[in-house]
Formats: structure tokens, sequence, C-alpha cells
């Protein structure tokens, strides 16, 4: 499991685990430092992916099935023991439902609550159509990173730094263009979910995303453009929000 997940700060008596996957090119460091934040209910597992951080000399995944194989196999004790919600932006979103919905199929197990940020739903005709990035020119590229924000300028500015940063984002991306879904023909959830985007981004199809559950279903709608996520004002928003919601569902749960 170490090699899956970062956890900055371990919480054996949690009431619940909030479990995030990161944003295309991501790693788990922004992710896992909530848990230093979060009070001592909510112990936070943030995902590490093949080919960044402690994983980098590891082969990039090439589909989403590769993905939700690893995270079944080295975290299915992990969504067993206590109560659970996911956490994903963007990619992360994608690889959130994918997970979820791998797990209620094969073991009949589902989180208290999913929260999904910054994408359409997988189905969505919005989504579908979306142009694909990952085969863009390195210089296309950069012009289209640039233009959505949340990459730090000093980054952009470093051709060393950007060409190590470059092929993650583009393997995730890779990965997420080719996922395909169909719409579910009826929920097969029961939990609450909730979607989560920035006021400025490009407009995603949050409302299609209430076709996975029969429970409760909310979109929040923050300032900012694509990783309004990063906002320190929006951060503290946003984990008040998760806190509000896991403890709840965990105490339901109990």
């Amino acid at each position: 499991m170490e090699k899956l997940i970062n956890c900055f700060k371990k919480k054996p008596d949690a009431v619940a685990r909030l479990i995030c996957f990161p944003w295309a090119g991501g790693g788990s460091i922004h992710y896992a430092r909530w848990g230093n934040v979060l009070n001592s209910s909510i112990e936070v597992f943030a995902v590490k992916l093949p080919g960044r951080e402690s994983r980098a000399k590891e082969t990039f995944f090439e589909n989403m099935q590769q993905i939700v194989d690893e995270v079944l196999h080295l975290l299915l004790p992990v969504f067993k023991e206590k109560p659970f919600s996911l956490f994903g932006h963007s990619f992360g979103a994608y690889t959130s439902y994918a997970v979820a919905d791998a797990l209620k199929k094969l073991h009949n197990i589902e989180p208290v609550h999913i929260f999904l940020s910054g994408a359409s739903a997988p189905y969505s005709e919005t989504r579908i159509q979306a142009p694909k990035r990952s085969d863009l020119s390195d210089d296309d590229f950069l012009k289209w990173l640039i233009s959505i924000g949340g990459t730090p300028p000093e980054l952009l500015a470093n051709p060393e730094v950007l060409q190590l940063f470059l092929p993650a984002l583009k393997a995730d991306l890779h990965v997420v263009e080719n996922y395909k879904c169909h719409k579910p023909s009826s929920p097969f959830l029961s939990c609450p979910v909730s979607c989560l985007d920035g006021k400025e981004d490009i407009p995603h199809d949050l409302q299609a995303w209430k076709d996975i559950t029969t429970g409760e279903f909310n979109i929040r709608m923050l300032d900012g453009s694509h990783f309004y996520l990063k906002d320190p004002g929006n951060e503290r928003i946003i984990l008040d929000y998760v806190t509000k919601h896991l403890e709840t569902s965990g105490m339901d749960y109990l």
C-alpha cells in the first residue's frame, strides 16, 4: 500500500478516510498535506501514480483499467476497514468514478461520499466532444497549459523541469481522453455526490453526474478557473465542506 499512498499523518482512530486522486500530471503532496489540516476524525490517503514522485522510475499507466486494477488490488482492505470517501479533481474525478464503479460491481462496496471537481461526467456530450490535448506538439500543448492557469510560472520558464513534468501530464491526458464509458442505465450508488468547480473554468456538465446516484446531489461553484482549488481561500471552503459531510456520513455509517 505504501507504494500507492502518501499519508502525511496517520490517524488510526479516524471516523472516515478521504482518498484523493491527482489531476493530470499531478502528484500526491497537495492532497497529502490536507491530512495535517483536517481534524483527527478524517485520515487522508493521497494516491501516487507511476512515473512521478517515489514512483518516478515506473512506466506510466496507459489506460484507466490499469489504475483501477492497482487501486483495488492494493486498497481493498482499506475500503473494507472503515467508511471512506473519494475526492478527485479533473483527471482525478474520472479516476474516482472508475474506482467507485468497479468497487460497486465487483465487491458491492461504495463510498460514504464522492467529491468530484472540475470535470464533466465522463459519458456526457460535453466531455465526449472536448478536444484532445495529449497529441498536441509541445509548443501548442504549452500554450494550452498556460491558458488554463494553475501551473507555476517558474516551472513553465524552466525547460529542464518542464521536460520532467510534461510526460506525466501527457500520459494522464492520454488515459482520460481514451477512457470511454456509457451513461449508467440506472444509478449504481446510493451515497451523496458533490460536484465542485471554478466559476471561470470552461463550462462542465456537472448535472450529468447526478445519474450515478440515488443519494443527495449537490453542486458548489467557487471563484477561480480550472485550478480554483489551489487558492488558499477556496481550499479552506473545500476542507470545511468535506469535513462537514464526512463527519456526518461517518457517524451515520457507525
